[in-house]
Parts: structure tokens; C-alpha cells; sequence
């Protein structure tokens, strides 16, 4: 569901409080010293043709200031690692999409200017020295790619009404509503401006280069609606503003990351049950472009784990992989094997496994719970540290793999601990624990490394356990799993990750009575549920949660992704809605619930966290609802991000810690 895996997004790193040097205090709780050298982060790694030069946008923990400068252009050349920072034309610029020529001799890429729509495509010399402006343009520009014969392309939105993506802060509803609607279309950049390539009424989400002389695409599209009809996109071939539907999957699938072959005979893409555009994962399936009425090939159906990326590398289509707790880059052609695989993190800078690679060269973002993000470089699975960052970066908590078996499934998730905290957060030899759950429910936490001002790390920094459980539903077993809680949310779920707490009390001292339950977007879903179902967490905190599926199928603005999930739509099977709502439940509660949600939250409209807290305050259960102004889905805002996250850490400290007894009950 577009319940994206915020979760992991804001409290595991990227929430954008920073706490400053020194001490700070949060919730009554005194936190340690925030971390005195500024951790640096890798995204949009671009390879040249030969592999020669690698581009990145890096950026740095914005410690000590209210909001974090835009993100550096930087180019490097391999394997001797000179360095070169492209000077910008303003100093706000937020650069992004970089993408090599294919002589290697220039890299093109998008300015985005503060606060506006306006847009400009820039080249710059692969020396990083000489810039010049290819297009100015007024609306919204993302996923520049050149393609095979020099060639550039662009998705593009004229006039955009807002930033494309049904996570940003949705526009306000008013007058006759989808009277207009943003159109995203594929276009080439020509010398008199943007030629489209797609037809209008269609938006196109995700598109590659044909290696045809003619500019011709394959991509995903759909018509109407950007934000809430991805999960019906098909796969078609664009030319010349004209398009070929080449594959329209069943209604529990959905497609992306197209990948056409070098030769041009075949598309690979991803296809699974997904929650989110952009959170891709699933299994690998291939369509041969050469038959008219071909069906595409599964090539991972017996894989057990989940593709999250695909790449052409060495010759070899290469899958991206989540498998339990590890990362794995494996072949899935009819050549010898060839795979590579990590305990961490590989990736091109997000919070999934994806491979960069040009000439002989691929290159990884290289990071975990323990180990901080940096690039590394060289052949497939061969690779070599290529830049130093991070080095001195400290690491005040452990962090394992722990597994069990949940009615017949093995599932996995991880434990994190500080390695010291305040003596009072002891009591008998055992520590207070907060379980995190994940945002979609098909996506999963994976071992990223906690910035320092980010939820989770100052949970662990105020002395809390954390348990990040990956149940039914999640990345990382394959589809089987992942389809495993289609049609029963919240249930088998719930029984995952109890069972989960139960078995981590068995090798760690963990305290029965001070359990804590959070979550962001499913996550909050998650929370709202288990409050319903259970009285073993002693606290609860629900960011942009879903209270009444039935209520909400009509208030959210991406109704299209949930009759995939639900299998029809609440007025064809209202009940099997009723089933997984805390609604239907809601006189059970008895756990203090701290809520908040975006004011302008199109995914996880407000009005679900007003009917859960209305409820709770009814019933006499301890609640507390904080509804932030120009928030879409999830805390962008500093002011609002830090003020979130002090209410949540009160909130635990005072039902957790301050004279808890193990009883829970209304005050």
C-alpha cells in the first residue's frame, strides 16, 4: 500500500532533527554527546561508459543547524580517486540524476532552485570544470538518463502542482476536485526545448532507452492519477508521443525498475506485491521484445529471497537481492553462476540492495548497522574501499541478526543495544525494550547505518533496547512471504513479531514489563492494531497511522493500492476491511497511545489518527494526538521532526520508566 516504509526511513536514519554538539535533553532523559565529525552519505552513484569516472551526490549530517545544506556533485576517477566538487550556478541549487554520455566526455544532470518549480538540466565536462545550461524549465524534472547514441531524456511534469510522489504534502483539496491532474510523460532534450515522446493522459513512472536510432522507450504507465494508480501500471514501448501496451499484470502484482538488454531484445523488470513506487521489490521476470504476444519469464520464482534491483554487469544480467539478513548480487542468466554477497548493506545509496556498473567496473554503497556508509569499487564481488569518509566514526550500540519460526515460517529481524546506558533504565538485571515495525508492509529493514540524530539512535542513546522484526509480508524470503499476509494484515503479523519478543527474551535481558511498540505508516498502522490485540506493550506511538480500513479506502488519496492487498474493494468485501481494523476492536485498548501524523498526508490521511484518538479518549485510555501543519507523509520539517520525537520519547519514558509496575491500565 503506499504505506511506505517510512518507518525505516525516519526512525532508523534520516529523520531531519539534529540535536546539536554537547548534551541535550529529551523527555526528561539526558542524551549523550551527538557525534563531533559530520557523517558523510552517498546516493546516485553514475559510472561513466568505461568506467573510468564515477559521479555522486554526497551530502553530510547536517549536526548543530536546522536544515541540511542540498547535496554536493562530486565526480571521481578510478582508480586513482582524484576528486572534483562541480561548482553550481547558486548555492541552493539541489542537484540530482546524473548521467554520462555515452563517450564519457560529459555528465548531465538537474538543478532543482529552493522553495520553486523551477528547473534546469546542466552538462558539465568530466572534468567537473566546464558547466553548461541544456534546458531551463518551469514544473517538475526527474530521472535523466542519456541514451545509446547520445541521445537525452527526461521524465517531465509541466507545471507541476507540487513535487510528484504521493509522499510529498499532498495540494489542497479544493474546488472541483481531479478536475486537472499532473501528467509526467517521457521527453528528449532537443535545442528548442522538450520533444514528448509518451502521449499525454498517460503518466509514465519509470522509463529506459530502446538502442534504436529513433528515440524509442520502454516504461511503466498508467493513465489519470500519478500518486494512486501505480499499482495498475503496465509495461509499453514509447515513440513519438504514440504508445504499445507490451504486458498488464494481474491485479496482486505490480512492476518496475524496466531494464532493456544492451542488444535490445529483451526487457527484465521486477514484479511482486509492493507497497510503494520506488520500494520495489518481487521477482525477476524477462519479456522477449522480438515476439508480439509473448509472455514475460519468471527467472527467480524458486529464488527465497527478494529482488530489489537489476543491472546489466560484465555481460551478465545481474538481481539485486534481500536474502534474510544479507545482501546478495547473483546472476540469474543460463551462464555459470555468479554471485556476491554481503552482511550488510549494498546499494546505490537507498535503503535497497542495487548494483552500479559500466565497462569492467561496478560500484556499491557499502554500509551496516555497525559500519558507516562508503563507496566501494571494482569487478562484481572484487570490490575495494574507494573512499574513507567515514573513518573514526563510532558506533555506541551492538547490533545482531536474531531468527525464529512463526507458523512454519522462518522469519528474521534484528537487535539493537546501547552499549551503556543510564543505571536507572536497569531494574533487576533486565532493560526496557521498544519494538520499531516497518513501514509498507511489503518492504523491510535492512542494515543501515543509524545517523545519529535519527529516532532510533536516540532511542538506543536514551538506553532502550530495539527490536526491528522483519514478519510476514516483508522483503527478503521471496513472494511467498511476501504475499503471506495478503488478506489478513495484522494478524499473522502480530503472531510474527510476539513470537519474535519471545524468543529474544530468551537470550537477552530484556523486561517483560517495560515493552514499547512503534511505527511509522504501516508501522503506525501496526501500532494502532496491536493496542487492540494485546495488552503486553506497556506504550505505544503511532506516526501516520490507519485506524478504520473501511473509512479510510474513501479518505486517502491512493485508494488503487489497496484491492491488490485486500483482493477487492471495500464495497465489494467490506468485511475482510472490518477483519484487520482497530476500530473493530477498539474497546480493548488499554495501552497509553501517543499519535501523530502530516497535516497534508495524502497516504495516511489525518482523519484516521483524529478517529483512533477520539476513540482512546472516549474509552479513558492516556492519549495525546499532535497533527503538524504542511507535513505530507512523514516529518521533513526540523521544527516538526524534533518536536515529534521529544513528544515520543516523553511519552515512552514516562509509561516505561517513571514508576512503571508492569500493570497497565487508563489513568
Amino acid at each position: 500500500m503506499s504505506l511506505l516504509s517510512l518507518s525505516r526511513v525516519r526512525l532508523l536514519g534520516t529523520s531531519l532533527l539534529s540535536l546539536g554538539m554537547g548534551s541535550a535533553t529529551l523527555g526528561g532523559v539526558t542524551l549523550a554527546s551527538a557525534q563531533a565529525a559530520p557523517l558523510h552519505f552517498y546516493t546516485a552513484p553514475a559510472l561513466s561508459p568505461d568506467g573510468h569516472s564515477l559521479a555522486s551526490l554526497d551530502s553530510m549530517e547536517a549536526v548543530g543547524t536546522a536544515e541540511a545544506a542540498p547535496a554536493s556533485l562530486v565526480i571521481r576517477t578510478l582508480p586513482d580517486g582524484h576528486t572534483t566538487t562541480v561548482a553550481l550556478p547558486c548555492k541552493d541549487c539541489a542537484p540530482s540524476s546524473p548521467s554520462w554520455s555515452p563517450d564519457g566526455t560529459r555528465l548531465a544532470f538537474i538543478i532543482r532552485h529552493k522553495n520553486t518549480q523551477n528547473r534546469e538540466i546542466l552538462s558539465v565536462t568530466a572534468d567537473g570544470k566546464t558547466v553548461t545550461s541544456l534546458l531551463k524549465f518551469t514544473g517538475s524534472l526527474q530521472d535523466l538518463r542519456y541514451g545509446p547514441k547520445g541521445g537525452l531524456a527526461v521524465l517531465a511534469i509541466a507545471n507541476a502542482r507540487r513535487d510528484p510522489g504521493a509522499l510529498q504534502a499532498g495540494a489542497p483539496e479544493t474546488g472541483e476536485i481531479d478536475a486537472t491532474e499532473d501528467e509526467q510523460r517521457i521527453a528528449t532534450i532537443e535545442k528548442d526545448g522538450l520533444h514528448w515522446q509518451s502521449p499525454d493522459g498517460l503518466y509514465v513512472y519509470e522509463y529506459d532507452w530502446l538502442p534504436n536510432s529513433t528515440p524509442a522507450f520502454i516504461g511503466t504507465a498508467a493513465p489519470g492519477n500519478g500518486d494512486a494508480h501505480w499499482w495498475s501500471a503496465h509495461l509499453s514501448r514509447f515513440a513519438d508521443s504514440k504508445e504499445q501496451v507490451l504486458y498488464t499484470h494481474p491485479l496482486s502484482q505490480q512492476i518496475g525498475l524496466p531494464l532493456v538488454s544492451p542488444d535490445g531484445g529483451s526487457v527484465s523488470f521486477v514484479a511482486g506485491l509492493m507497497s510503494d513506487f520506488g520500494f520495489f521489490g518481487g521477482d525477476a521476470l524477462q519479456l522477449d521484445l522480438s515476439q508480439s504476444k509473448a509472455a514475460p519469464v519468471n527467472l527467480t520464482r524458486t529464488l527465497k529471497a527478494t529482488v530489489t534491483g537489476l543491472s546489466w554487469c560484465q555481460g551478465r544480467l545481474i538481481a539485486s537481492t534481500i536474502a534474510g539478513p544479507m545482501t546478495v548480487m547473483r546472476s540469474i542468466d543460463d551462464k555459470p553462476p555468479l554471485m556476491a554477497s554481503a552482511d550488510g548493506l549494498l546499494s546505490d545509496g537507498g535503503g535497497e540492495p542495487r548494483l552500479t556498473c559500466a565497462g569492467d567496473q561496478s560500484v556499491v554503497i557499502r554500509q551496516s548497522f555497525t559500519s558507516p556508509p562508503e563507496i566501494w569499487a571494482g569487478r562484481l564481488g572484487a570490490w575495494q574501499q574507494f573512499t574513507h569518509s567515514n573513518d573514526g566514526q563510532t558506533v555506541p550500540y551492538t547490533a545482531s541478526s536474531v531468527s525464529w519460526v512463526s507458523d512454519g515460517f522462518k522469519v528474521q529481524g534484528w537487535h539493537l543495544a546501547p552499549r551503556s546506558r543510564p543505571a536507572a533504565m536497569t531494574r533487576n538485571g533486565k532493560v526496557p525494550m521498544i519494538t520499531i515495525i516497518h513501514g509498507g508492509p511489503s518492504s523491510a529493514v535492512t542494515p543501515r547505518f543509524l545517523r545519529p540524530t535519527g529516532d532510533a539512535a536516540v532511542l538506543l542513546d536514551a538506553g532502550y533496547d530495539l527490536f526491528l522484526p522483519n514478519p510476514r509480508g516483508s522483503y527478503g524470503q521471496g513472494e511467498t512471504f511476501t504475499m503471506a499476509n495478503r488478506r489478513d494484515f495484522g494478524h499473522g503479523d502480530l503472531r510474527d513479531i510476539q513470537r519474535g519478543i519471545d524468543a529474544l527474551e530468551k537470550t537477552a535481558p530484556i523486561d517483560e514489563n517495560r515493552l514499547g511498540v512503534t511505527g511509522y505508516s504501516y508501522g503506525g498502522y501496526m501500532t494502532m492494531w496491536i493496542v487492540t490485540q494485546t495488552n503486553r506493550f506497556k506504550a505505544a506511538a503511532a506516526g501516520g497511522g490507519i485506524a478504520n480500513w473501511q473509512s479510510y479506502y474513501g479518505q486517502n488519496g491512493i485508494d488503487a493500492w489497496m484491492p491488490p492487498f485486500f483482493g477487492a474493494t471495500v464495497y465489494d468485501d467490506p468485511a475482510i476491511y472490518a477483519h484487520s481494523s482497530p476500530m473493530t476492536f477498539i474497546k480493548q485498548v488499554r495501552t497509553p497511545t501517543f499519535i501523530y501524523v502530516g497535516a497534508n498526508d495524502v497516504e495516511c490521511p489525518p482523519a484516521q489518527s483524529l478517529e483512533f484518538y477520539h476513540a482512546l479518549r472516549a474509552l479513558g485510555i492516556p492519549t495525546s494526538l499532535v497533527i503538524y501543519p504542511g507535513e505530507g507523509h512523514g516529518m521533513r520539517g526540523h521544527d516538526h521532526a524534533s518536536d515529534a520525537q521529544k513528544r515520543m520519547l516523553a511519552w515512552f519514558s514516562r509509561y516505561l520508566n517513571e514508576g512503571a509496575s508492569g500493570k497497565n491500565g487508563a489513568n
